[in-house]
Protein backbone atom coordinates (compact mmCIF):
# COMPACT_ATOMS: atom_id res chain seq x y z
CA UNK A 1 0.00 0.00 0.00
CA UNK A 2 0.98 3.31 -1.08
CA UNK A 3 1.68 5.87 2.18
CA UNK A 4 1.36 9.88 1.45
CA UNK A 5 2.46 12.71 2.94
CA UNK A 6 0.85 15.89 3.57
CA UNK A 7 2.77 19.37 2.91
CA UNK A 8 3.25 19.96 6.63
CA UNK A 9 4.89 16.30 7.17
CA UNK A 10 7.08 17.15 3.78
CA UNK A 11 7.89 20.29 4.83
CA UNK A 12 8.68 18.92 8.96
CA UNK A 13 10.44 16.11 7.06
CA UNK A 14 12.77 18.04 4.99
CA UNK A 15 13.06 21.12 7.88
CA UNK A 16 12.03 23.85 5.59
CA UNK A 17 8.61 26.05 5.42
CA UNK A 18 5.56 25.31 2.98
CA UNK A 19 6.06 27.94 0.91
CA UNK A 20 9.40 26.08 -0.33
CA UNK A 21 7.58 23.06 -0.09
CA UNK A 22 5.03 24.38 -2.47
CA UNK A 23 8.21 25.50 -4.80
CA UNK A 24 9.45 22.53 -5.05
CA UNK A 25 6.49 21.01 -6.34
CA UNK A 26 5.16 23.71 -8.35
CA UNK A 27 8.66 23.40 -10.04
CA UNK A 28 8.69 19.72 -10.51
CA UNK A 29 11.34 19.17 -8.26
CA UNK A 30 8.82 17.31 -6.11
CA UNK A 31 6.18 15.03 -7.27
CA UNK A 32 3.07 15.47 -5.83
CA UNK A 33 -0.87 14.89 -6.71
CA UNK A 34 -3.93 17.08 -5.93
CA UNK A 35 -6.60 15.07 -4.64
CA UNK A 36 -10.17 16.02 -3.15
CA UNK A 37 -12.52 18.43 -3.82
CA UNK A 38 -10.42 20.93 -2.06
CA UNK A 39 -7.45 20.28 -4.09
CA UNK A 40 -5.37 19.53 -1.46
CA UNK A 41 -1.37 18.20 -2.35
CA UNK A 42 -0.28 15.04 -1.28
CA UNK A 43 3.42 13.22 -2.03
CA UNK A 44 3.76 9.49 -2.11
CA UNK A 45 6.32 8.95 0.60
CA UNK A 46 8.82 6.55 -2.09
CA UNK A 47 8.78 10.50 -4.18
CA UNK A 48 10.00 12.16 -1.52
CA UNK A 49 13.17 9.24 -0.58
CA UNK A 50 14.02 9.42 -4.57
CA UNK A 51 14.27 13.49 -4.34
CA UNK A 52 16.58 13.08 -1.39
CA UNK A 53 18.19 10.43 -3.11
CA UNK A 54 18.51 12.67 -6.31
CA UNK A 55 19.64 15.49 -4.49
CA UNK A 56 22.37 13.41 -2.11
CA UNK A 57 23.73 12.02 -5.91
CA UNK A 58 23.78 15.56 -6.99
CA UNK A 59 26.08 16.47 -4.42
CA UNK A 60 28.42 13.53 -4.96
CA UNK A 61 29.03 14.89 -8.48
CA UNK A 62 29.01 18.21 -7.42
CA UNK A 63 32.44 17.34 -5.06
CA UNK A 64 33.68 15.17 -7.47
CA UNK A 65 33.86 17.61 -10.14
CA UNK A 66 35.11 19.88 -7.80
CA UNK A 67 37.79 17.28 -6.58
CA UNK A 68 38.78 17.15 -10.17
CA UNK A 69 39.43 20.39 -11.01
Amino acid sequence: MRTFLTLPDVAEALNISMSQTRALIQRGDLEGIQIGGRGQWRVEESKLDEYIERLYAEQRQARAEQNTS
